[in-house]
């Protein structure tokens, strides 16, 4: 599978020209269907990209924006991704954004993962944009290396829908989009930055073994070509 290398001088450049990237696709969806569809990572690495994607002039309102992956706690817990979107993207002219949650308040990470199963169907598919990192462990969304779930996750075959994942990598009880529901969007990034997480990219190339770095299966299986952007 091909994919676009994008490499830039600062995180900041980076950042300007990835939201400037992900505001023309989610406008032009919004000019050719009426709406939008964004989901986004956690993590630290997107915090710059968020807060200058939350500025960009768009149609807001048109837009609904998911989580690609999620630990199994509440939407105020410090390690939520939820909580990350919720300050650092869902404000400014973003605010105005419809957001579907992963994270339910029910006994479960399974009845959670049937509930967030269900609202995702009832995007439009395929999304318009999808933005996916990487651990320094080969992971991205919660396809983690010893997943319980792994090859589950990772059959392009099966249903699009959100599943558990547990992983001695991943601490929390995870909730994660399968890869069936990712590897067709219309513009599928994968958001990397500094010189450690371009290595662990590099090795993630040069073999092809999904199960030891489960990014692989994006990288040479997705339907549509990854775009990778990289900052020092």
């Amino acid at each position: 599978m091909p994919h676009v290398m994008h490499q830039f001088e600062s995180r900041t450049a980076l950042a300007e020209a990835l939201a400037e990237r992900i505001s023309s696709v989610l406008q032009a969806a919004i000019a050719s269907r009426g709406s939008a569809s964004l989901a986004v990572s956690g993590g630290s690495t997107p915090t710059l990209l968020f807060e200058t994607l939350s500025s960009r002039a768009l149609a807001w309102d048109r837009v609904t924006v998911t989580l690609v992956d999620e630990r199994f706690v509440g939407p105020d817990h410090g390690r939520s991704n939820h909580l990350l979107v919720r300050t650092q993207l869902l404000q400014n002219a973003a605010a105005k954004a419809t957001f579907v949650p992963l994270y339910h308040p029910v006994a479960s990470a399974e009845e959670a993962a049937a509930l967030a199963t269900a609202e995702i169907a009832t995007f439009g598919k395929p999304f318009d944009v999808t933005i996916l990192g990487m651990g320094n462990d080969g992971h991205t969304a919660s396809f983690f290396p010893g997943g319980n779930h792994l090859a589950a996750a990772l059959d392009r075959s099966a249903p699009r829908r959100v599943m558990t994942m547990e992983a001695e990598g991943a601490g929390e009880t995870r909730l994660t989009l399968s890869f069936s529901a990712l590897c067709d969007s219309r513009l599928l990034v994968i958001h990397i930055e500094g010189a450690e997480k371009k290595a662990v990219l590099d090795k993630a190339l040069s073999g092809t073994d999904e199960a030891e770095m489960p990014v692989r299966a994006v990288l040479e299986r997705s339907k549509t070509a990854p775009d990778i952007y990289w900052a020092p």
